[in-house]
Parts: C-alpha cells; sequence; structure tokens
C-alpha cells in the first residue's frame, strides 16, 4: 500500500521524485517525471533499492553515507543512467519528509539538467555579448568645494584613478590632487585646464584625459549650486576605454546579425515582431515584410496556436530559451523545416523585455542525412537493401526465433554466365539489366522478405519463416520467373540462375554461416549443370579424412615448431609512419607446405585448439613488443582474440599475468575481437571489457561493418579502434555503395572518438581516397605484407629513423 493516498500531488511536479524508505533505501513510490527520466515504469523501480538508480562510485557512496546525514538534506549534480544507455546529467536533491504515519521517507528528486549542459556553449557566447552591451559603467564622482577641498567621492572614482587605500584614509586633499595630475599624461595641459574652471565657477566643461596605463577617461565638470549660487564643483569621470569597445561591440554585433547566415528575427515584450536580418528575410520569402508587428508564433503557421507560446514561455522560465524544430511555411504551399533557438532578454526585475529567435534551415541537413541512410543501408546500382542492412534484419529474426523456436531461410543466387552480357554489351547495359533482375526478383517475394545484393550478379534472399518447402516452393518460382524473356533497348534476352539454399538453425547459426552454406550449395548446382536450386548438405564440405588429417598436422604443428607468428604494419595515413602492427599466424608444414589461416584457423575453433593457438600467439606478440620497447621502438601490437578464446574463465587474469612477466605496459597491447563475440552474453562481454579497458588494453572491432550487430554497443562499450573490413575497402574509390559505407563508418568512429584503420588497402588510389575521407590508420599489402619478426623489425626500425615512412597521397602540382 501507498504511503500517500494519491500521486496527484507527485505527477504534478516538474521534478522527478523518488519516495525512499529510510531504513532499507528501497524505492516506495516515483511519479510520472522519475519515470520519463529513467526510461522506466514505475512499477520497474517501486521496490528496488535506490542504489539502482545510481550510475557512478560516487552515487554509491553517495547512499553509503549515515542515514542522519542522508535525513539532513543533500543537493548535489550527478548523472544518471537512463534505460537506453544515455548517460542523463542531473541536479539531484535529498530531503527528509514526514507523511505522518510515522514513517521515515526521504523524498530524492532530480532535475534533467542535459538541455543546459548541451546548449552552454552557445548561451555563454550569446550572454557575454548581452553582457557587453547591458553592462552599466558607473562614473567615478567627485565633489570638491571652489577653494578645492574633497567633500565626497565614490569608489568609483578611486577605481579608475587607482587611488592607494592609504591615500583615501588620510583625508589628505592636496594629496589627492597630486596624485590625479600625476596620473594624467599631459601633466601641462591638465593644470591648465584645472586653473581654467577655477576661473570661471559657473563653467560647464566636457574634456577628455589620457591616464597613465592607457586609459581614456571623459571628464564632465558642473557647478554645485546652493541658492543658484555656485558652493563647489561636481567632477563626473567615465572610462570611456570601455564605452569604445562596446560600442565596437555593438557596431560587431550589427554586422553580425545583418551578414548571419542564420534566420535571426527580434520581438518585443508582447512577442511581436520588431525586426528581422536578411537571412530570416531570405528564410521567410517575400511575405516576410507582411509579419512586421505580427507574433512571432505566425512564422511557423502557429499564431493562434496558445499551446506553442505556453511550452516557449515555460522554456523561458525553466532556462531562459526555447529550442525545437518547427516546419515553417513558405509562399509555395511547401513546408522547410527549421531548427529554432529563441532566448528572452529580461530586465533587473526579471520582466521579458524582448526576445531574439535564430533558426538554423535544416532542408540540406534532412536531404544529407536521408541520403547517408540510403548510401549505408542499400545497393546504389539497384536501391536494394546492402549486407549491412540485411545483417540487422537477420539479427532480428535470429533474436526473435529463440523465443518462438522459429527458423528461416538464405538463398544464395548467381546468374549464370552473365560475364558474356557484360563482356558482349558493356557494364551499362549490364548494370541496367541487373536492375531489371532485382525488380523480378522483388515481384517473387513477400514484403517480410528481403532481397539483398551482394555484389556483380550475386543477390541473397532472407525468407522469413520458411522452411524447406516454402523455400523450393520460391526458388521454383523465381526460377521460372526468370526464363520469362528480358527486353532493353529493343533487344530480347534470358537470363538464367544458379540457387543455393541453407536452412536456419539447423545449416548455421549466423548469416556469414548461412551465406557460406547457401553459396557452397549454389557451387554444386553450378557443377551439376546451372539453372537449378539446392540445399546444403554437410556433406559438401571438404572431404572429413582430409579434415582429420589436416587437424592432425596442425595440433602437430606447434610442438615441433612449423607455426610462426608474422607481424603486418599499421600506418598513420597522415604522417606515413609505423604506428602499430597485427600479429599473425603463419604455418609451413612439410606435406601440406604453406597453409593459409583461412583453412586452419576456421578448423582450431571447430575443434577447440584456437584456445592453445591464441595463448601462443598472444605470448609471442607481447613478448616481442616488450622487446621492441626496451630496444627503443614502442608500439602497439595488436592480436586477434577467437569468441571460445575470450569466453574463457581466467582470460583477464592469463593476460595481465603474462603483461606482468614480459613487463609490457598494457597501452601497447590491442586486442581484436570480431563484432559477434559483442552480442553474445552481452552483460558478461561488458564486465570482461570494462575489466580489460580498467587494465589498460585496447580494444578493437575486427571486419567491422560485416557483422549483425545494432551498433548500440559502440556507445556503451569502451572500444577504442574500428577496423574496416577489406570487403569495404577492395571496391574502393570505384564502388559508390563501398565508398559511402566507408566514409559512413569513418565519420560514425570520428564522432565517437574510436579511431578507424582501413584494412586490405592495395593501391595508392585506396589510399587517396581514404585520406580524403579523413581516416587514421590503414594496413595492407600497399605498406607491406605480414612479415616474419625480423623483417619487420628491420622495416620498424627504419620508420623510427625517418628512414621508411609511406606518405599521404599528395596532390599534382
Amino acid at each position: 500500500m501507498s504511503l500517500f493516498p494519491t500521486h496527484a500531488w507527485l505527477d504534478g511536479l516538474l521534478e522527478a521524485v523518488w519516495l525512499v524508505d529510510e531504513k532499507s533505501l528501497c524505492i516506495l513510490q516515483v511519479n510520472k517525471a522519475a519515470e520519463r527520466l529513467a526510461g522506466l515504469p514505475g512499477s520497474d523501480m517501486v521496490g528496488k533499492p535506490v542504489t539502482s538508480l545510481a550510475a557512478t562510485p560516487q552515487d554509491h557512496a553517495f547512499w553509503a553515507e549515515p542515514k542522519a546525514t542522508l535525513a539532513a538534506g543533500i543537493h548535489s549534480h550527478t548523472s544518471m543512467l537512463r534505460a537506453d544507455g544515455v548517460l542523463v546529467p542531473v541536479d539531484r536533491r535529498v530531503t527528509w519528509v514526514n507523511p505522518g504515519d510515522g514513517h521515515a521517507v526521504l523524498m530524492l528528486t532530480m532535475l534533467d539538467r542535459s538541455a543546459q549542459n548541451a546548449t552552454e556553449q552557445e548561451l555563454e557566447t550569446l550572454l557575454s555579448e548581452l553582457r557587453a552591451t547591458l553592462d552599466s559603467a558607473a562614473d567615478g564622482m567627485l565633489v570638491c568645494g571652489l577653494d578645492g577641498r574633497v567633500r565626497a567621492f565614490n569608489q568609483r572614482l578611486a577605481q579608475i584613478w587607482n587611488i592607494p587605500r592609504a591615500l583615501l584614509l588620510q583625508r589628505n586633499d592636496a594629496a589627492v590632487h597630486e596624485h590625479l595630475s600625476s596620473m594624467v599624461v599631459d601633466v601641462e595641459d591638465y593644470q591648465a585646464r584645472l586653473a581654467a574652471i577655477e576661473c570661471e565657477p559657473l563653467l560647464e566643461r566636457t574634456d577628455i584625459l589620457e591616464l597613465h596605463g592607457g586609459m581614456t577617461v571623459e571628464r564632465r565638470v558642473v557647478p554645485q549650486l546652493h541658492k543658484g549660487r555656485p558652493v563647489g564643483r561636481v567632477y563626473s569621470f567615465r572610462d570611456i576605454t570601455r564605452q569604445t569597445e562596446v560600442q565596437a561591440s555593438l557596431r560587431l554585433a550589427a554586422r553580425v546579425f545583418d551578414s548571419s547566415l542564420d534566420a535571426i528575427f527580434i520581438a518585443d515584450s508582447q512577442h511581436q515582431l520588431m525586426r528581422m536580418n536578411p537571412g530570416c528575410e531570405r528564410l521567410v520569402g517575400p511575405c516576410s515584410a507582411a509579419f512586421e508587428g505580427c507574433l512571432a508564433a505566425s512564422l511557423f503557421g502557429s499564431g493562434s496556436d496558445a499551446s506553442f507560446m505556453e511550452q516557449v514561455l515555460a522554456g523561458w522560465d525553466r532556462e531562459g530559451f526555447w529550442e525545437g524544430e518547427l516546419w515553417l511555411p513558405r509562399d509555395n504551399g511547401a513546408y522547410c523545416a527549421v531548427h529554432l533557438s529563441w532566448v528572452a532578454l529580461r530586465d533587473d526585475e526579471g520582466r521579458v523585455v524582448q526576445s531574439i529567435g535564430f533558426m538554423r534551415d535544416l532542408t540540406l541537413q534532412h536531404a544529407a542525412q536521408k541520403r547517408i541512410e540510403e548510401l549505408a543501408y542499400s545497393d546504389v546500382l539497384t536501391g536494394l537493401p546492402n549486407r549491412l542492412l540485411l545483417s540487422q534484419r537477420v539479427h532480428t529474426a535470429i533474436q526473435g526465433g529463440r523465443a518462438s523456436d522459429t527458423g528461416f531461410a538464405i538463398l544464395f543466387l548467381d546468374l549464370d554466365r552473365f560475364k558474356i552480357i557484360n563482356d558482349s554489351l558493356g557494364h551499362p547495359f549490364g548494370d541496367r539489366v541487373l536492375q531489371l533482375v532485382a525488380e523480378r526478383l522483388q515481384a517473387c517475394l513477400r514484403q517480410t522478405d528481403m532481397l539483398c545484393r551482394l555484389g556483380g550478379d550475386e543477390f541473397v534472399i532472407y525468407l522469413h519463416g520458411a522452411d524447406a518447402v516454402v523455400a523450393e516452393s520460391v526458388a521454383g518460382r523465381i526460377l521460372d520467373d526468370m526464363l520469362r524473356p528480358f527486353l532493353l533497348d529493343g533487344m530480347g534476352f534470358s537470363i538464367q540462375c544458379s540457387i543455393g539454399m541453407a536452412l536456419y538453425p539447423q545449416d548455421g547459426v549466423t548469416l556469414d554461416d548461412l551465406i557460406k552454406q547457401a553459396d557452397t550449395a549454389m557451387y554444386r548446382v553450378k557443377e551439376r549443370g546451372r539453372g537449378s536450386y539446392g540445399f546444403y548438405q554437410p556433406q559438401m564440405n571438404a572431404n572429413l579424412l582430409s579434415r582429420m588429417k589436416l587437424e592432425h598436422a596442425m595440433r602437430q604443428a606447434l610442438g615441433e615448431q612449423r607455426l610462426s607468428v608474422h607481424y603486418q604494419p599499421q600506418v598513420n595515413l597522415i604522417t606515413g609512419r609505423i604506428i602499430g602492427a597485427e600479429a599473425l599466424i603463419r604455418w609451413m608444414d612439410p606435406e601440406f607446405g604453406a597453409v593459409s589461416p583461412a583453412q586452419f584457423v576456421p578448423l582450431a575453433e571447430e575443434s577447440g585448439y584456437i584456445v592453445t593457438l591464441g595463448a601462443w600467439v598472444m605470448e609471442q606478440a607481447v613478448r616481442e613488443a616488450a622487446q621492441w620497447m626496451r630496444d627503443g621502438m614502442p608500439i602497439v601490437v595488436s592480436v586477434n582474440v577467437s569468441a571460445l578464446e575470450f569466453r574463457q574463465a581466467d582470460f583477464v587474469e592469463r593476460l595481465t599475468r603474462l603483461l606482468a612477466v614480459h613487463q609490457l605496459p598494457p597501452t601497447l597491447l590491442e586486442l581484436e575481437l570480431t563484432e559477434t563475440i559483442l552480442l553474445q552474453d552481452a552483460h558478461e562481454m561488458e564486465l570482461r571489457l570494462g575489466a580489460l579497458s580498467e587494465l589498460g588494453v585496447s580494444l578493437a572491432i575486427d571486419d567491422f561493418g560485416t557483422g549483425y550487430s545494432s551498433l548500440a554497443y559502440l556507445k556503451k562499450l569502451p572500444i577504442h579502434k574500428l577496423k574496416i573490413d577489406q570487403s569495404f575497402v577492395r571496391g574502393l574509390p570505384e564502388d559508390d555503395g563501398d565508398r559511402a559505407i566507408v566514409s559512413a563508418i569513418i565519420s560514425m568512429g570520428r564522432a565517437l572518438h574510436i579511431e578507424v584503420v582501413a584494412e586490405g588497402v592495395e593501391t595508392s588510389a585506396q589510399r587517396a581516397v581514404l585520406q580524403q575521407m579523413q581516416c587514421g590508420h590503414f594496413q595492407g599489402y600497399l605498406c607491406s605484407p605480414s612479415l616474419p619478426s625480423a623483417e619487420f623489425r628491420q622495416l620498424l626500425g627504419k620508420s623510427t629513423l625517418g628512414l621508411a615512412q609511406f606518405a599521404p597521397e599528395r596532390p599534382a602540382t
């Protein structure tokens, strides 16, 4: 039962409120504002410890304070972790409340300060200008008798003339006048003017004085009268140096107002438009003159909408400004999206005397954002979803399938002998054929399915909730539809395709696995004559006996010293210097020859031997990096960590001991993880990554963009580096889709302050376009293949001495 009979008084508060039991520190009640701030319904918070709201160790220490300290009331600033992972800055108060039934209750209130923090810089700039404009410069006053005796003065006089305090306390009038005279640059002229003033008791005069230190003072002299007769003189001194600066600032502000690209309007205390700058007139259009004297809200078609001004006034009362996105009507009937920041200017009594609105046209920004999303998630040629969007769709299906025990099908489709069309009729014609094929394939699918173009003439189809029967039916329908003739530029032709199919979960539990299996099945179809479809079968993989022999040889290779670690340099695109190296395992076997990692690493992962191999590679890399450091060539060494190895319970402890044994600073080690690892047991992975980050070890995401992540982990996990997969780099600079994806990844990395490394850079053209996109680093054959330790050491030594640099591209002169 609630301590209070109603929530009405709580829900009426603007602040977020939690009522907390003083003894157990458990949440008793929350108001609507608290639900909005936490991003959780009240039912999810009531009964929970109030420490569940704590986001930092300091917050936990806060609630560990003695009960008497909490009950006495505390006011502090902290942050709150919202349910969506956003850290919100808040103003926090704790007060003691007696509900009247004998229970002791603490009232925790929080006020969201994020909007205030977000606009702090802009407001600071604006307020500094307003402060310069509105700041009142008081005059220095000196009242003297006709005989020159000082009758009165103010503190501003002492400030302007820098009169020592001791001199003021002496009440030595002659000494004061002598000090004033000593402060003037032209003493002779100053004395002559004083003599002229003394000769004419009724003289009023204004002149300018130059003081030592660069100050310019305006002096005004008026007679002090009593019953119409002069009894003394009043001297007022104004520092016009500051006044000149203010006038210059006002002139600058006027120029800024007139020349600003932003639209600016000024409204009076009744919110009626007084003036618009040229930018605002251009944005509003030819009818801008008609708005003069109208309510400023009428610019947005909201002149009669009282709720809009209520929101604005509420924002002014809370923070002194209101901001948001609005639609601005145009003369042609269209609407223009704008961002409005509307600031209230108040007098000394807090009354609004004017307001200034700053508008920015968001049309280009919205268009650019839409185009970026289109390029990032769609194929440029066909407009179909690309692999990134397909990854997200399949990821959602896998998550839902685990709960509902439903599957889906992946179809890998390849056009048979499409190369003939490109070679005979040209690539432009072939591109148009691919567009027609995409339209025909799309017509064969349901709205819940997804058609994706991987590149070239390869397509992948996701069939939602499909089993083998449905997949076979769709494949047959596609083959039949593809047999219908195509007509382009008056030319009729036919296209045949081959389709391989894989089913989730029996054929694979990741998109990569399913595409691989479907691709294998498609190639088996091609081997059997093309123009048909087939399901993946386990026996399609490499011969089991050869796999067993390879696995046995792999297990023997480590003890017989047939494995080695090579290092591929990572190069800074700006300086051309080697800044790191990726440790890569290599195997030379007397029977199998040079065995590709792509062949034996998956085998090691399937058999679990990857844990042993990974530990050996890690030790070799750490020992080598420590030696380089001792030789005066410290660089960061990156080591790939498999999912199985990373999930070992003692992984962090073993790594810590290894660093200590070889005395390698953790900052010189980087672990490369795949996106798949981060999405498995998300909570456990977050704790483990946090421990590694606290240790000082850097974390990189390998083959970024090829997984099926939602990217949410980038903002809540301590990721330091993204490695763009070479499949995206390979198409640079010609492939628009690859350019868009690479550019989007680089921009995202810069926005999140995460380093970006492009893998597989093989040409100068690829390096040049990466440099234009402001990518930080690259690795690939353009710099160097992976090298044995001794050879890499020589290359590193040359780079350290400046003898070997991989200079960035420069424009031709």
